[in-house]
């Protein structure tokens, strides 16, 4: 099997749904990080063998987003591309569908995407409104017309909230951040932990902008119709405090819950892009690879209690590379809430009874070596994009702290968890 390498990747800046980002859909989010992507490694577009984007707000008008951006962003037509969709690990589905293509000799050069914009989701019209607008559209006469408007109600146009629906596992029929208070109760995590993490989210992300580590892996946009340039995160709070996080009301559990919107993910809109290579074509083009991917894997766990899915596919991934965490250096695990956070930890402290058995081969997570960067409860968490990010802020930190092994992981809606292991390679 061939050996699979990230040559670089960028992301836009992320921001809060309902902003500045309003006015930029998926399809050019997208767009305009292949672009700057391909600008950065010196590479055109007609090196580029394919594109895949992992997308979970699927736009109506771009049904096959990937193919969109793949042409918007110059990349010749007859190149092919297609779209990946595994809820919150969908960025991470695009880089694993990426590195088998490349590993088994299907491409060369793929472009691996993420995106999504959160403040595209649709309000939908009611179901009993809908049908009563077909029948409306099926009269005849003035008569018929005039008898079918008669049964329209004002309570017809209170609309479905989509991204609500996209939240709430239809299995379970529980919204994400019930499963994170079932974590939270399970395994003993209070509402000052998870502010106090939420902070530290906040705390350590401010820190990294005013050092200069998160600009390097971000781009400045030019949204519209603002003229003026945006090239920082939306997000990161500096004025955040425990007081601050202490006043706000739990929001699944309003009465026993100690998950808030505070110690919770922010909703967000952004677009992330990697390139991958074969080791052997890079080096015939010149270009200097960051990273070798080490192994890419899923895993399965209860709906109910989906965010332990890091450490259930975390295990697999150590597996499959040969690894223990002994060996990881730095680890990004996506911060869909603290409560679920804080139990991953516990968890590859002390593995569920029904993980793999690869079990083994996990450990207690350092604080000092989990995200040190902050991560969705500052950043935010634009759910398509999300996977990819994780790899590419896990790749730059290891460049400057001249380490060798991450580990990227995070749970996703449904029951499953997703983690890439990468390693360093030298400049």
């Amino acid at each position: 099997m061939k050996d699979v390498v990230i040559i670089g990747g960028v992301r836009t800046p992320f921001v809060k749904a309902g902003d500045v980002l309003l006015n930029t859909p998926a399809p050019e989010l997208g767009r305009l990080v292949v672009q700057e992507l391909l600008y950065r490694t010196d590479v055109l577009p007609s090196q580029i063998d394919e594109l895949i984007c992992g997308n979970v707000a699927s736009p109506v008008d771009a049904a096959n987003v990937a193919r969109v951006i793949s042409l918007r962003a110059g990349i010749p037509k007859d190149r092919v591309a297609h779209t990946v969709n595994r809820n919150c690990a969908s960025g991470m589905e695009s880089i694993s569908q990426a590195a088998d293509r490349i590993r088994s000799g299907q491409a060369n050069a793929i472009v691996a995407v993420g995106v999504d914009s959160m403040s595209n989701i649709p309000l939908l019209f009611r179901k009993q409104f809908v049908e009563k607008l077909l029948e409306l559209s099926k009269s005849r006469s003035l008569g018929q017309r005039l008898s079918r408007m008669a049964k329209f109600r004002l309570s017809d146009l209170a609309p479905v909230i989509g991204i609500k629906l996209g939240l709430t596992d239809p299995v379970t029929d529980l919204m994400m951040g019930e499963t994170a208070e079932k974590l939270a109760r399970e395994y003993h995590v209070s509402r000052d932990e998870q502010d106090q993490f939420a902070l530290h989210s906040h705390q350590k992300a401010i820190a990294a902008w005013s050092a200069g580590r998160l600009s390097d892996e971000t781009m400045t946009l030019y949204p519209a119709p603002m003229s003026e340039p945006l090239s920082n995160d939306i997000g990161p709070r500096d004025s955040q405090s425990m007081e601050k996080l202490g006043k706000m009301k739990p929001y699944f559990d309003r009465r026993w819950g100690t998950v808030t919107i505070g110690n919770s993910c922010q909703v967000t809109d952004g677009a992330v892009a990697l390139l991958l290579m074969e080791r052997e074509h890079a080096q015939s083009l010149g270009l200097r690879p960051q990273g070798l991917i080490k192994a890419t894997q899923f895993a399965g766990c209860d709906p109910a209690r989906m965010g332990m899915g890091p450490v259930y596919s975390s295990a697999k991934a150590l597996e499959a590379a040969g690894m223990t965490m002994d060996d990881v250096d730095l680890v990004e695990l996506n911060e869909a809430f603290a409560a679920q956070v804080l139990a991953c930890q516990r968890g590859f402290e002390k593995p569920p009874e029904d993980c793999n058995g690869a079990a083994h081969r996990l450990k207690s997570i350092a604080n000092d070596q989990l995200n040190v960067n902050g991560g969705a409860i500052a950043l935010g968490h634009p759910v398509g994009a999300t996977g990819a990010r994780l790899v590419l802020t896990l790749l730059g930190e290891l460049q400057r702290r001249d380490q060798a092994v991450g580990l990227a992981t995070l749970c996703v809606g449904g029951g499953q968890g997703g983690a890439i292991i990468v390693e360093r390679m030298a400049a």
